[in-house]
């Protein structure tokens, strides 16, 4: 089956080809940097991850791009705050952005520019603009002429006199048009600034994109992706910029990933309902969170509550529950592989049909999570036998290893402290003298799935690692 990706620009789906074969050039809008990332950054962060991962491992070289705006009005704002300079405001949150990204098992980009990194090309792409006359400068700031690129709003399919009714007048005088948009803003006094052919100051944010995605992959890129409300006006005016400089196509597919909502509401300031990436690595497993994020198709909008974060908990454990008992059987496995090896190839071999062909399909990890619990099914029936073959143990396990390297859904899972597992024990052993046996084999469960052995002694319970 061909690889096919629902393309913002045409709202459809199409199958993927690349500008150069066996290639594929990938941006993906990064974080201003002013403050922790939440909940809603670290959904494009796991889904761009896993679409990275499985181009890789259908074969793909892929260039994976995610930029760091570290000069913007709210660094600027959050530096004046903090009493510091934009620079420690930017390093402080990038460190705290990698520790996240590392924490949630995301892999490194293969390049993350920083905008103050890229000043000269950001200014020669403004240059080249008004050479143009695409671009006008007036008191300082250069503009965007929108008026000079015809297909303005087509990602986004607004209308340009829709945009222009809906622009309240005197927003800005200088612009010639009200849906003109900034390219450079002249520095106010105080502000951190660059020199420019039109006097100090520092990039507008759109520009920012398109300069270090030309850089680093060139005029045309096979993918680009961000959050849904990146549509417009930011991917809009990218496209704007972009496509009037060099006439080509800025990139060939545009992905978009939906909204999370807590608990059934839209997450903002507003309400105060934000949740850090930080404080979920508090409260869940880096598994629990991706495979939350990878519960629902990527398009459409997800909702974070306890009853969802519970359900994606038990479902990592069974996963983690097979996966240990399935090392666990392969120590004391010694029957000869029979028959029944080449049939649970066979099956296997279906499995991984299945789950490539959902990933085919626009990325539909949630129905690729299925043909993973149908692995799952396939080794808990093994180890049901009395005697397995170390072989076919070995198959079910490359399989896990295979799905895995995909979805990342075990590699990004910590052991338990120490700590953490005193305290299961007593709970359990509280669990079992109120008869809630359910509770206690689900604590039975994590710790073997954690490779923690528990012995009965006079003494009580005592544990050790396998």
């Amino acid at each position: 089956m061909t690889l096919r990706i629902y393309n913002t620009m045409t709202r459809e789906k199409e199958d993927f080809k690349t500008l150069t074969p066996g290639k594929v050039n990938m941006y993906v809008c990064g974080p201003t940097v002013y403050d922790y990332i939440h909940i809603g950054n670290a959904r494009p962060a796991i889904f761009f991850d896993v679409v990275r991962r499985y181009l890789e491992s259908i074969g793909y070289d892929v260039h994976y791009v995610v930029n760091f705006t570290d000069v913007d009005d709210k660094l600027i704002r959050k530096a004046e705050q903090l009493g510091t300079t934009v620079p420690d405001v930017a390093e402080r949150f990038i460190a705290a952005f990698k520790e996240n990204i590392e924490g949630l098992g995301i892999r490194k980009a293969s390049f993350n520019p920083r905008v103050t990194e890229n000043i000269p090309e950001i200014i020669t792409f403004i240059s080249e603009l008004v050479a143009e006359g695409h671009a006008y400068e007036n008191g300082g700031d250069v503009f965007f002429r929108t008026s000079s690129f015809p297909d303005y709003g087509k990602l986004s399919h607004q209308n340009l006199e829709e945009l222009q009714l809906g622009i309240r007048i005197g927003v800005d005088e200088r612009k010639e048009s009200g849906q003109d948009f900034v390219l450079w803003k002249a520095a106010k006094p105080g502000e951190i600034k660059w020199e420019s052919p039109w006097g100090p100051g520092r990039p507008g944010w759109h520009i920012e994109c398109s300069a270090m995605a030309r850089k680093y992959l060139g005029d045309t890129l096979d993918i680009h992706g961000g959050g849904h409300d990146l549509q417009f006006p930011h991917h809009e005016c990218e496209i704007a910029q972009s496509e009037a400089l060099t006439g080509k196509p800025l990139a060939n597919y545009w992905m978009h990933n939906g909204f999370i909502n807590i608990n059934n509401e839209k997450m903002s300031k507003s309400l105060g309902n934000g949740i850090t990436v930080q404080e979920l690595l508090s409260r869940f497993k880096p598994a629990v969170i991706r495979y939350f994020m990878l519960s629902g198709h990527y398009r459409s909008p997800l909702n974070f509550n306890d009853e969802t974060m519970e359900q994606a908990q038990n479902s990592i454990e069974r996963i983690a529950n097979s996966v240990s008992n399935l090392k666990h059987r392969l120590e004391t496995a010694v029957c000869p592989a029979g028959e029944e090896l080449a049939a649970l190839k066979a099956r296997i071999t279906e499995i991984k049909a299945r789950f490539n062909a959902k990933m085919d399909d626009d990325f539909n990890t949630p129905d690729a999570i299925t043909a993973l619990f149908d692995l799952v099914s396939e080794a808990n029936q093994l180890l049901q036998r009395p005697v397995v073959s170390p072989e076919s143990v070995r198959v079910l396990l490359e399989a896990f290893e295979a799905f895995d390297r995909v979805l990342g859904l075990l590699g990004a899972d910590e052991e338990l402290l120490d700590a953490e597992i005193d305290a299961l024990i007593v709970e359990r052993t509280e669990a079992r003298a109120s008869k809630n046996w359910k509770r206690a084999d689900e604590i039975r469960d994590l710790l073997a799935a954690q490779g923690i052995v528990l012995e009965d002694t006079p003494q009580g319970i005592r544990w050790k690692r396998k």
